[in-house]
């Protein structure tokens, strides 16, 4: 299949032996068998020409990595935990590829807008408030308490 997606159009037996020659030694009847076999379970069609079949994926390699990742996910007990799990194993690149994706589904309308850091989380991004440091964990949250002064209550 790699081979198929690979080059994006009908390919011959012929083609894919060739081209899997390069690596290690393959006979055409393998490569047929192989083709006949993905044809059969609904991976590739197949159209005659001549003598031969040219033989075409029926969907991309992203729908098909898709279905998989949905296969798995749905047959698992606990989806969420999965998705975290996965979501883990991702690296920064595959995590910025994400959500451009989650962009790409919801559009322009359906994406929220941005936080203002100052109304919505007035410690993050806002200078003139402390944040807890190693030196002095014990700063007022937002609503101007200490949760530390008191062993974790407001001290009201």
């Amino acid at each position: 299949m790699t081979r198929v997606w690979k080059w994006n159009r009908p390919v011959t037996v012929r083609e894919v032996l060739e081209d899997l020659q390069q690596e290690r030694s393959i006979a055409y009847t393998t490569v047929m068998t192989v083709l006949d076999n993905l044809h059969q379970k609904g991976w590739v069609r197949r159209e005659a020409e001549g003598r031969a079949y040219r033989y075409e994926a029926v969907s991309t390699r992203a729908a098909y990595s898709a279905a998989l990742m949905n296969e798995a996910w749905t047959q698992s007990d606990n989806p969420a935990a999965a998705l975290v799990a996965f979501f883990g194993m991702m690296s920064a690149e595959q995590r910025e590829a994400l959500r451009d994706a989650v962009r790409m589904v919801q559009g322009p309308e359906e994406t929220p807008a941005p936080q203002n850091p100052v109304t919505e989380n007035p410690v993050a991004e806002n200078p003139a408030v402390e944040k807890p440091t190693a030196e002095n964990p014990a700063v007022e949250n937002a609503a101007g308490e200490n949760p530390a002064a008191t062993g974790g209550e407001t001290g009201r």
